[in-house]
């Protein structure tokens, strides 16, 4: 059983009851992210969801982390391109516990200039760590190859001079555009007791955001695809290739999701059978669909051996035009069916999972997820279904590409 509410001043919940657990996880969902950053301020969601941890107006950084060590939970945070998300995961005995800590970084972070400036180094060893990181760099380089300097091809983490000259005023003016009230949701899922839960939201969020309003999400139009590359002396030449998906809304995403597994979703998947298992040309390929709430693209990676690179490149394009062509086989299509139904269902019996889900739908659509009705969704779905979504989207001639390796040249399809 679940509830969702709306408060006066625009913040909006979902609680979900799980009966039979002991966890619950709860999140604060801010609508904001790379996509929101302009040039100047593009790394600085993530570096406000680093320093909301180094202390507040009741407690320093330590006495954070041992307030809810102290009452057996766990805290974390990740930014992403359209949301930054902060949460907790802790017995029922003790959510209040963790909601209040969670409020207290949120509403009285005091971002003291000498903990911003140690943080600093934090995150550049973040990004320092990245750049180690070639799959890491490719992806980066994928997403600005297929959507352009600006908004979804914005890296999360930013530049390392931005992140230098970040000040505590950069980080409240950032924060008083997005971080309203209209601009957020709390997601609480566990074996939890609707009322009280919503008492303590009541209690802990409701009434301490200002009446100020979230600026405008930025829009941007996508520029044309391009074949960008990245000159790095590394053994292995990693390669990405994006082609445009479907956004979180679209009646045609279960269809992309099984005509992807087939595609490069796992082990039994063509990508993986041809290009590892039959040719040897790749460690690590695998096909996946990012969608976000204006649109998607469906994204392949390969990590191959330089000397043959443009090798393991023609067999990807090759599989590619070939299920366009011929589609998937009846057997194909209910061996990814059930792959998904069961990765839904696994889902479901996650309070992590859960709470996540519940509060992405509600902030991106304003709409609830219904687990049994993806499931239904799914049942429904025919081999034809997903043909004609292969048919749609599964076009290679018009991906755009990176490449991360010793050659300095970019791939060519």
């Amino acid at each position: 059983m679940k509830i969702y509410k709306k408060f006066n001043n625009g913040l909006k919940a979902v609680i979900n009851r799980m009966e039979g657990l002991y966890s619950v996880s709860c999140g604060i969902m801010v609508k904001t992210g790379s996509i929101n950053e302009t040039e100047e301020e593009n790394g600085i969601s993530h570096f406000i969801e680093h320093v909301m941890f180094k202390g507040t107006n009741s407690r320093s950084a330590f006495e954070i982390s041992d307030r809810i060590d102290s009452i057996g939970a766990q805290i974390n945070a990740y930014t992403a391109k359209e949301l930054t998300c902060y949460y907790t995961k802790s017995t029922k005995e003790r959510l209040k516990d963790a909601m209040e800590v969670l409020s207290d970084i949120f509403f009285n972070s005091v971002f003291d200039k000498n903990e911003l400036e140690k943080e600093k180094g934090v995150v550049l060893e973040e990004i320092n760590m990245c750049e180690d990181t070639p799959e890491e760099i490719c992806f980066d380089l994928l997403s600005k190859s297929y959507h352009g300097e600006q908004g979804l091809g914005r890296t999360i983490l930013g530049r390392a001079k931005n992140i230098k000259r970040f000040t505590k005023e950069d980080v409240v003016k950032y924060m008083d555009k997005y971080y309203t009230a209209d601009n957020v949701v709390i997601s609480v899922a566990g074996n939890v007791d609707l009322d009280e839960t919503t008492a303590m939201i009541e209690e802990l969020f409701v009434n301490k955001f200002s009446n100020k309003k979230s600026a405008e999400q930025k829009t941007f139009v996508k520029e044309q695809p391009k074949n960008l590359y990245k000159s790095k002396k590394i053994e292995q030449t990693h390669v990405g290739i994006a082609m445009p998906g479907v956004s979180l809304a679209d009646e045609d995403g279960d269809a992309l999701s099984i005509a992807n597994t087939v595609l490069g979703g796992g082990m039994s998947s063509r990508l993986f059978q041809k290009i590892r298992e039959e040719l040897g040309l790749a460690y690590s390929v695998y096909s996946y669909p990012s969608s976000y709430k204006d649109e998607g693209v469906l994204e392949i990676y390969a990590g191959v051996n330089t000397a043959l690179r443009d090798l393991a490149v023609e067999a990807i394009a090759e599989q590619m035009r070939k299920i366009k062509k011929d589609g998937i086989t009846e057997s194909e299509f209910f061996r990814a069916k059930e792959q998904l139904k069961s990765s839904t269902m696994f889902n479901r019996e996650s309070t992590s999972s859960q709470m996540l889900v519940h509060g992405k739908y509600l902030i991106y659509l304003d709409k609830e997820f219904d687990y049994d009705e993806r499931v239904k969704k799914f049942d429904k779905l025919t081999l034809s279904d997903v043909n004609k979504v292969i048919d749609k989207y599964f076009d290679i001639e018009k991906a755009a590409t990176a490449t991360i390796g010793s050659k300095r040249t970019p791939i060519k399809i």
